[in-house]
């Protein structure tokens, strides 16, 4: 199975702050790069992270709000000035290409590449985008105003060849990707070998949510990447449309989801140990994300 990685660019809030950058984040899956988010900063700790700006085909914005969403005209412009010729592809709701059109045509208008925009549904549930590696979906989200949530599902991948029973049979390597799609082995001298006992399944297709900015619902199956307030400042988190990190936490431990991240924090916290004791006390291991991390999906 590829590994599947995600990389974060920022995790900080609308409130500019020292201690973190606008939310960005970046999928790395089977040799491609997908931009979740792009506040502002993104372009400079791409660089230094050593991500390349060429392997970027979509971005996927959860909402306007300026931290999700400012970086997106920079980028833009040094794509163009890196020679790119091949289509951008934006996924997000209706006014992200509101907002970007008018700033394109003034300060980007003669771009040699295309920049392409796929609405999103915030209202639904569906397939967004999907390609050879992996297949997203957009997932509703309750924020101050129209929000999606994005969910990757990886391709499953072909089942493992059990190497010792093709030495024993001595298969030719021209027959390996026919078995590896399903096929039985036929010998020289017609004995059929059934391909469960060449092959062991493939690995589950691993899937990683991100749902940021959310008020709190339990409906929401997938794992919760948002968690800005702490459980003292529920009344702050209900009128912002925010969710907690003991709600965050809910969420996950009812999806069954293997580990939850909060990667978007609030201004207001310099300790964010507050949000990680919070979250723990419901979700064990709870991951804090800080800027340059590289979390592997398991």
């Amino acid at each position: 199975m590829a590994n599947f990685e995600i990389k974060i660019i920022g995790c900080g809030s609308a409130l500019p702050t020292t201690r973190h950058l606008p939310t960005s984040q970046i999928i790395d899956l089977r040799e491609k790069i997908y931009m979740i988010d792009c506040g502002e900063g993104t372009q400079l700790q791409m660089r230094r992270m050593h991500i390349k700006f060429s392997k970027i085909s979509h971005i996927f914005i959860s909402h306007i709000h300026g931290d999700h969403c400012y970086g997106l005209p920079g980028l833009i412009s040094t794509l163009g000035m890196l020679g790119r010729t091949g289509e951008l592809m934006i996924h997000g709701p209706k006014e992200v290409e509101d907002y970007l059109r008018p700033v394109l045509q003034t300060t980007c208008n003669r771009l040699p590449y295309q920049v392409c925009f796929n609405w999103v549904d915030t209202t639904k549930h569906q397939l967004v985008m999907e390609d050879r590696s992996v297949s997203v979906y957009s997932i509703p989200l309750k924020h101050r105003i129209a929000t999606s949530g994005y969910l990757f599902v990886e391709k499953p991948s072909e089942p493992h060849l059990i190497s010792e029973m093709i030495d024993f049979y001595k298969i030719p390597i021209k027959e390996l990707q026919y078995i590896k799609q399903g096929a039985d082995y036929v010998t020289p001298e017609g004995e059929v070998i059934p391909n469960e006992r060449l092959t062991r399944p493939a690995d589950p297709p691993k899937r990683y949510a991100y749902c940021s900015d959310t008020a709190y619902q339990p409906e929401i199956v997938p794992i919760i990447k948002e968690a800005t307030f702490v459980e003292a400042d529920l009344p702050r988190a209900n009128q912002t449309y925010h969710s907690t990190a003991r709600q965050a936490a809910k969420i996950a431990q009812k999806a069954g989801a293997k580990q939850l991240v909060i990667g978007h924090y609030s201004a207001r916290y310099e300790d964010t140990a507050l949000l990680q004791q919070e979250a723990d006390s419901v979700f064990p291991g709870t991951i804090l994300a800080e800027e340059g991390m590289m979390i592997s999906l398991r």
